[in-house]
């Protein structure tokens, strides 16, 4: 499809996994690995359509508190997710508490952007990622005693990932649930009633031709 304006950057919350595999007979914890694929989908669609960068949520700290099943099984999808990445064309970053052993060490490697292939798209990854810890090291990082606009930004945990165009959350749920709230101040925000691992090229669609319409004044 044509569009006469995407976004540079979207956000991704692919929420509905578990409730997806209660619909199918399944334990919660089958849905992560179900959310692969799709993710793949929507990454190629976005890679011909000329968007430059993407961010996903993969778990946040407070995802954590579930049971070590589903904890094990997101840990799982998200080192499985990279691995698949490897052999396309991105530039990931992945973003996440690594003084938590609840972050998986096998993506370690990547918590310094690494291009694969020919890079044609960045790639942000939110793993084991909480707002409060993305916005408390501005204070650690930075000069606390001066203006927070000279430091705040380029110290956060997430300072390489640019602001965040449009958000779309997956699974109809009206909220942000912590997503970059520093990226996503002025995103327009798109719900998709189906849960993640139904995911369609549709849905995608349906959010451009949103977004097509929306007034774009950050403010001003």
């Amino acid at each position: 499809m044509n569009f006469k304006r995407v976004p540079n950057h979207i956000g991704v919350i692919p929420d509905g996994n578990r409730r997806w595999a209660e619909t199918k007979g399944m334990s919660k914890e089958m849905g992560y690995e179900n959310g692969i694929d799709p993710g793949f989908e929507l990454y190629k669609t976005c890679l011909d359509l000329g968007i430059k960068e993407m961010t996903f949520y993969g778990f946040t700290q407070d995802n954590t508190k579930r049971p070590s099943a589903q904890t094990k099984a997101f840990q799982k999808a998200c080192v499985d997710a990279v691995k698949v990445l490897c052999d396309r064309d991105a530039s990931l970053l992945v973003v996440g508490n690594t003084d938590s052993s609840l972050f998986p060490s096998e993506l370690l490697p990547y918590t310094k952007r690494v291009k694969f292939g020919d890079g044609k798209m960045k790639v942000n990854f939110l793993v084991n990622y909480s707002w409060w810890w993305d916005m408390n090291k501005a204070y650690l990082n930075g000069d606390a005693l001066g203006n927070p606009r000279d430091y705040f930004y380029t110290n956060i945990a997430s300072g390489d990932i640019s602001r965040v165009d449009l958000v779309i959350r997956w699974g109809g749920r009206r909220r942000l649930s912590g997503f970059l709230p520093v990226q996503t101040i002025y995103s327009d925000f798109f719900i998709v009633d189906e849960l993640w691992p139904d995911y369609r090229t549709e849905h995608l669609y349906d959010a451009l031709k949103w977004y097509e319409t929306q007034d774009i004044t950050l403010g001003g």
